[in-house]
């Protein structure tokens, strides 16, 4: 038995670069989707395959940002990435196609 929610609910995932001059955060890639994947793992997937695409420089600041619509908030940033970790299938179903084929490319973080 499980306590993990497998309903699908809709999120919208956004990545975040930090402009520290006007100290703001600049959103960079944007998307929603309908999932039943954690709302952490899109995050670090959204971050991962962002980075591997757009290499940050080091004195950039990222991090994703994942809201669910009934309120639940994920933030990722890119310091907290493990160069181990694997998107799984509903990860990878939510994201977009450039994403998805970057993460399946191997290239993520």
């Amino acid at each position: 038995m499980t306590c993990e929610d497998t309903t699908p609910r809709r999120i919208t995932w956004e990545v975040r670069l930090y402009e520290p001059v006007s100290r703001v955060w600049m959103c960079e890639a944007y998307g929603q989707a309908t999932t039943s994947a954690a709302a952490a793992d899109i995050a670090r997937a959204a971050l991962a395959g962002h980075l591997a695409q757009h290499p940050a420089r080091t004195t950039d600041t990222y991090q994703a940002v994942v809201r669910t619509d009934h309120g639940d908030t994920a933030v990722v940033h890119a310091r907290d990435l493990d160069a181990g970790w694997t998107a799984g299938p509903n990860v990878l179903d939510a994201l977009p196609v450039y994403l998805r084929e970057t993460l399946a490319a191997g290239v993520s973080q």
